[in-house]
């Protein structure tokens, strides 16, 4: 059994398509065929079910790819710690996030002081988040970065930001000259908010609710920069999370007198998993990042 069957196995059995695997791997689709067959032989199993020209993981695959995927991590591991030995500069961080724009500032910071770095980042959509612990538990990323606690077994959180949610309202919004409100005063108003299954409906939800507020929702979306664009053509009120780094807003924020009202960023590892000297080190600038940028 060769390493190199193991990596070409991996790609077919999440795939479960010959021809696919065979581009992403950048290999003829017969030699392909010709690796898996061999490593079937070899173990004296088949791995696949086939039907004319499709696969489908079966039973034994299932199991033969849970150890495969334990053992090529273990490899990667093997190869990032050996590479810390080589220093920083030739580390590499890959991280996976729902909130790319709270992290590119700290990842520019961080990249004049480290340029040899490499990052590797993972955009993904607020309704995928469970599937944030899955790429944590494959080895595919170093840490999440999420305004939504993960909440699973085995995978450490540390909050690294906290913003505070205020009411933006559109520029001719008749509180648009006050600085605060209570949210019983736009009861009746039409809110813009995130699509059902989105993390922040959810906390926006909670908000309301404690108000005693059950919102005109006139529009759901998916990206801030949605929810920006429709506050400040009028279409209605919205929450949004600010910190006092960021940049001005087109249209009046009004602070919630409600109760204290915030959102907290959190990036998030597994915990037994082994962290290069680049990602231990990103880690600790991201958590100095934030923390002096909120003394501002």
């Amino acid at each position: 059994m060769e390493l190199l069957q193991l990596v070409y196995f991996q790609k077919v059995a999440k795939l479960e398509h010959m021809t696919n695997a065979a581009k992403e791997l950048r290999i003829a689709q017969p030699a392909l065929s010709k690796t898996i067959a061999r490593l079937e032989e070899d173990l004296g199993v088949p791995l696949f079910d086939r039907h004319h020209r499709q696969i489908k993981l079966n039973a034994m695959g299932k199991a033969f790819l849970s150890k495969v995927e334990t053992a090529l991590t273990a490899l990667e591991e093997g190869r990032r710690e050996v590479a810390d030995l080589a220093g920083l500069e030739r580390g590499s961080i890959h991280l996976a996030t729902t909130t790319l724009h709270r992290l590119s500032k700290p990842i520019g910071a961080f990249r004049e002081m480290y340029p040899d770095v490499h990052f590797r980042i993972t955009q993904v959509s607020p309704v995928d988040l469970p599937k944030m612990p899955q790429l944590l538990d494959q080895g595919e990323i170093d840490f999440c970065f999420t305004a939504a606690s993960l909440d699973t077994d085995g995978i450490q959180e540390e909050p690294v930001l906290t913003a505070e949610v205020y009411l933006a309202v559109p520029a001719h919004h008749r509180l648009a000259d006050r600085q605060s409100l209570f949210l019983r005063e736009v009861a009746e108003d039409s809110f813009v908010e995130y699509k059902v299954g989105h993390p922040l409906r959810k906390t926006n939800a909670d908000i309301l609710q404690k108000a005693g507020i059950r919102p005109n929702i006139v529009c759901e979306i998916e990206e801030p920069a949605a929810l920006t664009s429709l506050v400040q053509a009028g279409l209605g009120v919205a929450f949004v999370p600010r910190c006092s780094s960021d940049e001005p807003l087109p249209f009046p924020v009004l602070k919630i007198d409600d109760f204290p009202c915030e959102r907290s960023y959190s990036i998030a590892w597994k915990e037994k998993r082994y962290l290069s000297l680049a990602a231990r080190t990103f880690q600790e600038f991201l958590v100095a990042y934030f923390a002096k940028s909120a003394s501002y």
